[in-house]
């Protein structure tokens, strides 16, 4: 600041005119990082830098003393805080505000204010439900455990005919302040716990905790299409909160279990399908067991093990959308064992008279082995 006079604040924080709260909020934080004395000891014109971006937040901040700047000025804020050019963070100065509020995240969490409930704490159940299950949906019942409001002291903690007492040391803020450099610093305080005030006579019930134990039952919709590793949230059905804080959350990981036939893959369905050799070679008409129930399949005659056949929208629904996909049946020809003897004879019989031109793909293998070595 050349000849005493003060730089534009806009200029100091490095913002133009029209900067929203956040971006001026966000240049502050850069600014007041870089130039902090904890970081430049020793350093007087870091020091002064760090002076002039506090001052400048402090008004560009305020949205009334904003506009004062805005229409008239530097002139527009004569006896507003910073008189004689003086810095501080005594009473009557607004920076332990600032500072709690931009360097809360960073050391250690924003000030605890006197009277503020706590929230209670956020509960995870696994739920295992069947394959079906999953695919069109189902409501459960289920029982959760959880922390709830002790009803013999109402949640203070204290023995019931008495009340719990203001700490002395924080005088019930929780924290404690003290001087450190150019700071105002908060800690939690170490008598009270940051909660405030002092329990002589812990209530028997909940041992002085203001919640007990207990379980509830409740139902829970699980939506069509979901998966393991989904996880639903139910809001507020937690643990209960204390001092009037908000409830936690419930969260219901999901968890399918195998099917005997059916296997996933994203939202179709494979089902692998035993058939026989004559079935194969013949022809056919099966059964097919899907997720709305048994449906007949034909086998053209010639089918080959692996082929995949495709059941259109017979699949898994889509979750939070539309449509299913689809159900692949995979086709496995089973060679016969345990022949007995006319069965034998057949097949032998069978395989005298047999050429090349039945085994197709055994004519094309050799083919290939041909050509490649030739």
């Amino acid at each position: 600041m050349a000849n005493g006079e003060k730089r534009d604040y806009y200029e100091v924080l490095e913002v133009h005119r029209n900067a929203s709260e956040t971006e001026i909020k966000k240049a502050y934080r850069k600014l007041a990082i870089k130039f902090h004395p904890d970081k430049n000891p020793g350093n007087n014109e870091a020091e002064e830098c760090f002076k002039e971006v506090s001052e400048a937040y402090e008004v560009l901040s305020d949205p009334q003393k904003r506009a004062q700047y805005d229409q008239f000025g530097h002139a527009g804020l004569a006896g507003g805080g910073f008189s004689g050019g003086g810095f501080g963070f005594g009473a009557g100065t607004p920076f332990g505000d600032i500072f709690g509020d931009i360097f809360g995240d960073l050391f250690g969490g924003g000030r605890q204010q006197r009277g503020r409930g706590r929230r209670g704490d956020d509960l995870l159940y696994n739920l295992e439900i069947s394959f079906e299950e999953a695919a069109f949906g189902v409501e459960s019942r289920i029982e959760v455990p959880y922390n709830k409001r002790c009803s013999a002291c109402g949640g203070s903690g204290a023995k019931p005919g008495t009340e719990p007492k203001v700490c002395p040391t924080c005088r019930g803020a929780g924290q404690v302040r003290f001087q450190q450099g150019y700071f105002s610093v908060s800690r939690t305080c170490n008598h009270c716990n940051g909660e405030g005030r002092i329990i002589d006579s812990p209530c028997g019930a909940c041992r002085g905790t203001g919640s007990v134990r207990d379980t509830k039952t409740m139902s829970v919709k699980i939506p069509a299409g979901v998966e393991t590793g989904n996880r639903l949230k139910l809001s507020g059905e937690g643990g209960q909160g204390t001092k009037g804080g908000a409830n936690g959350d419930l969260y219901v990981a999901i968890t399918v279990k195998p099917h005997p036939v059916f296997n996933r893959d994203n939202n179709d369905v494979i089902c692998e399908i035993p058939i026989s050799f004559t079935q194969a070679a013949l022809g056919a008409e099966i059964p097919v067991p899907t997720l709305d129930g048994k449906m007949n399949l034909k086998i053209p005659e010639g089918t080959q093990s692996g082929r995949v056949f495709r059941l259109r929208d017979k699949g898994i629904p889509v979750l939070q959308g539309y449509g299913r996909g689809d159900q692949l049946v995979v086709i496995k020809v089973e060679t016969p064992v345990n022949l007995n003897k006319k069965q034998r004879e057949l097949l032998e019989e069978f395989a005298r008279i047999g050429g090349e031109e039945i085994h197709p793909m055994k004519k094309n293998f050799f083919e290939k082995v041909v050509d490649l070595f030739s």
